[in-house]
């Protein structure tokens, strides 16, 4: 072997180790090491996903995510340590895909552009983004927007839905962004902004819990339609297929519709109220039908 030949043979080998080092191991194998996984939550995804304080997290996802996370520890073969790691809109995807967090249980939207950055769990529902005003408000379709300030959540795929109308409609409007939904909501409660743009799941959730629920409503058209689900490191089909396969089960044997009537339709924690937003016909053909199409595949004709 000559001397080219030779570096060429060390610098692909070095290659190839640095690579497998920049993946790291697969998720399964990472956590029967640790003896732990880290789930992504939010404070204030709705029903979804939200603190109780004292770093206690609760919602229809997380549960979810636990049950994910039982089947986890099957395969294992051992318990494991359940770590919450709060995210945001903004930094949800990269601590992900850096392996900060092993499983987000927020409220994230698959599209075509984040798929190529990491996997999604099949579809849990199926979100329209809506509006929320103060109940007072003549605020009733994207029209009576023009001129007005509207909040949404940074980072969010709310954001493109909102200059998307502006554009198509010529409706002018003030954006102002929440870090997470419960800033953008209290711009709407404080009245720095006059109408919230978001999932229509997570408005209900915030005007629920909010100080005065029946000081807010939901109004105007569908402004999107969008495929929520469960977030994961990508190019790891072990695990992707474990959650998957615990997911679909619970969506055949019925689970799935009996945890979103309980985050969604019964009193919920802490405040013990009511959500009151029954699963919407694409949400229940989701269950029917379980995929992991991104958002894109929803609006083709």
């Amino acid at each position: 072997m000559d001397m080219k030949t030779h570096l060429l043979a060390v610098a692909a080998v070095a290659l190839a180790a640095f690579g497998a080092q920049a993946q790291g191991p697969d998720t399964i194998s990472k956590v029967k090491a640790s003896g732990s996984i880290t789930m992504g939550v939010r404070d204030s995804s709705g029903a979804l996903s939200y603190t109780l304080g004292d770093g206690q997290y609760t919602g229809f996802h997380v549960e979810v995510c636990r049950r994910i996370i039982a089947d986890l520890e099957k395969a294992v073969g051992k318990k494991l340590s359940v770590k919450y790691q709060p995210v945001t809109s903004q930094n949800r995807i990269p601590l992900v895909q850096n392996g900060t967090v092993d499983i987000e249980c927020g409220s994230t939207t698959n599209n075509a552009t984040r798929q190529k950055e990491v996997a999604f769990v099949v579809t849990t529902f199926v979100e329209e983004v809506r509006i929320a005003v103060r109940a007072d408000s003549s605020i009733n379709s994207i029209a009576l927007l023009n001129g007005k300030t509207l909040a949404t959540t940074t980072g969010t795929t709310s954001v493109q839905t909102l200059r998307k109308h502006e554009r198509a409609t010529g409706v002018d409007f003030k954006e102002v962004f929440g870090k997470d939904h419960s800033d953008s909501f209290l711009l709407l409660e404080s009245g720095r902004a006059e109408a919230f743009v978001m999932d229509g799941a997570i408005l209900a959730g915030n005007i629920a819990m909010s100080k005065n629920p029946a000081g807010f409503k939901i109004v105007g058209e569908t402004l999107s339609v969008e495929p929520i689900a469960i977030m994961l490191r990508k190019d790891d089909p072990a695990f992707k297929k474990l959650c998957d396969d615990t997911v679909m089960g619970m969506m055949k044997s019925g689970e799935i519709a009996k945890l979103w009537d309980k985050w969604f339709m019964q009193p919920i924690p802490p405040k013990n109220t009511r959500v009151g937003y029954p699963a919407s016909e694409s949400t229940r053909a989701a269950w029917a039908q379980p995929n992991d199409k991104p958002m894109e595949d929803y609006t083709r004709k």
